[in-house]
C-alpha cells in the first residue's frame, strides 16, 4: 500500500503532470465544468425557465465537443467527460421542457408561438 501511495505521490510531482496542469487540456475542460453543474443544479428549478432553443443548441455543442476530445491527439478524456456529461444534463432539461410543453407534438406544432409568448411573459 505504501509503494502505491509513493509511486502516486511520484506521478503528481512529476514534471510531466506540472506540465499537463499548465496545458489547456486540463483548464479547459477545467472552465468548462461550469455548464453541466449548472445544467445540473437547475434540475430542481421550475421547467417554465428553461429556454428550449439554447438547451438544444447546448445538446448539439456537447456532441460536438465531444467528438472533438475523442478525436484531439493526445485525447483529452477530461474534455469528453465534462461534456459527456452535459449531454446528458442538457437532454434532461430538454425533456423536462419538452414535457412541461404539452410533449413533443405540441412544441413542434406551437414551438415557435410558445417561444414567442414566454419572450412576451418575460418583458
Amino acid at each position: 500500500m505504501a509503494s502505491w501511495a509513493s509511486n502516486f505521490a511520484q506521478k503528481l510531482g512529476s514534471k510531466e503532470f506540472r506540465s499537463y496542469l499548465m496545458s489547456t487540456h486540463f483548464w479547459g475542460p477545467a472552465a468548462n465544468w461550469g455548464i453541466p453543474l449548472s445544467a445540473i443544479a437547475d434540475f430542481s428549478s421550475s421547467p417554465e425557465k428553461i429556454s428550449g432553443k439554447m438547451t438544444t443548441a447546448l445538446t448539439f455543442y456537447s456532441l460536438l465537443f465531444m467528438r472533438f476530445a475523442w478525436m484531439v491527439s493526445p485525447r483529452n478524456y477530461l474534455l469528453f467527460a465534462c461534456h459527456a456529461t452535459n449531454e446528458v444534463a442538457q437532454l434532461v432539461q430538454l425533456y423536462r421542457f419538452v414535457d412541461y410543453n404539452g410533449g413533443v407534438a405540441a412544441v413542434l406544432k406551437n414551438g415557435g408561438k410558445m417561444i414567442k409568448e414566454n419572450a412576451e411573459k418575460k418583458n
